[in-house]
């Protein structure tokens, strides 16, 4: 009884045994690369002499993009009820602002709005929307759409909201108007959302029905005759920031505006970001091969190779004046196995 208990033990253990692969076994070939000094001192400085140059190109060309940034949402505003101010439809909002351009600026301008302490990433606000209602028409199911876009999913009477939700509501809805040395400038504002978006997202068929009709109006109100795919401002604010202080592109100056000219902005101060405490800033903006103007990229790609430059002088240092006798590879436990295979 024990041997056939014994025999039926062995044959169970080798029936629930996996099938051999080497895959499984971790037995593939693979690169099993020796730091050797000559092997770790070439890594490093291969990595600064390929860092340090990129680098100094990403700070070359960000230095020559020209930013301006006027915050105007103090100095637009004379009230002391502030609140009570932007919220008043009676009270002409517009307000002029002058900006002196110090260095030349090569067209396309980018012209961006920018918005601090605006928290487009909290999870009711991310959530608060509807991708089917916005790419097809005869998406009605008004139980998803509710529970999605609540608060602003419906009006009063229980009728539908297109587009539903918090981020369409709170469409940021100041406009600028720009004129260089008291010339009237045109902004440009077509291709301004990512085509990806525009395609694919927001039905070409698809359009505004019942917006800002709810019980409390948000920001700015879209055209009920154009079809959201290209309602270009919408589809821009719609893709929410990771950031509490962003930027998002209002249109283009495609026009070239020269050092010491006279920029005259006339803004419509109509968005409410007093009542959170925010800010509001007009950016313009020239653009090169990496983008607008950011000097971090530069700066880390400069660290990071002359840390690694540092790393392999000190090593070449450590190397001459304190050397060490390598190990016999042939000893390491890999080389020892194949060694056997092969006798």
């Amino acid at each position: 009884m024990s041997v056939s208990g014994s025999e039926s033990e062995t044959s169970g253990r080798s029936a629930n045994k996996p099938k051999y692969s080497k895959f499984t076994q971790q037995e593939l070939p693979a690169c099993k690369p020796l730091l050797t000094p000559g092997i770790v001192i070439g890594a490093f400085s291969l990595i600064g002499i390929i860092f340090v140059p990129i680098g100094l190109a990403s700070l070359s060309a960000s230095q020559e993009i020209v930013e301006l940034i006027d915050r105007y949402d103090e100095e637009c505003v004379t009230a002391s009820d502030k609140v009570g101010f932007i919220q008043d439809s009676k009270v002409d909002k517009a307000c002029t602002r002058k900006i002196t351009v110090p260095k030349p600026m090569k067209g396309p301008i980018h012209v961006y709005y920018q918005l601090e302490n605006y928290y487009q990433n909290h999870r009711r606000y991310v959530k608060s929307r509807s991708d089917q209602q916005l790419r097809d028409k005869d998406y009605k199911d008004t139980s998803a759409v509710t529970k999605s876009c609540d608060p602003e999913a419906t009006t009063g009477d229980g009728s539908l909201i297109v587009p539903c939700g918090l981020i369409a509501w709170s469409l940021f809805n100041d406009t600028y108007a720009f004129s260089v040395n008291k010339k009237s400038v045109t902004v440009n504002k077509k291709d301004i959302a990512w085509p990806s978006d525009k395609n694919s997202k927001f039905g070409s068929n698809v359009f505004p029905v019942n917006f800002q009709k709810g019980g409390l109006i948000g920001g700015g109100n879209l055209n009920d005759k154009l079809p959201l795919s290209e309602q270009e401002d919408l589809i821009v604010w719609m893709r929410t920031a990771a950031l509490p202080t962003f930027r998002k592109l209002y249109g283009r100056i495609e026009a070239d505006i020269m050092a010491s000219d006279e920029i005259t902005v006339v803004i419509q101060n109509n968005y409410n970001t007093y009542s959170f405490g925010g800010s509001k800033a007009v950016v313009l903006s020239t653009a090169s091969w990496m983008g607008g103007k950011n000097n971090f990229i530069g700066v880390a790609y400069v660290a990071v190779g002359g840390i690694c430059l540092l790393l392999a002088m000190g090593f070449v240092v450590l190397y001459v004046v304190k050397p060490r006798t390598l190990g016999d590879p042939a000893y390491l436990s890999w080389n020892k196995e194949s060694a056997e295979y092969s006798h």
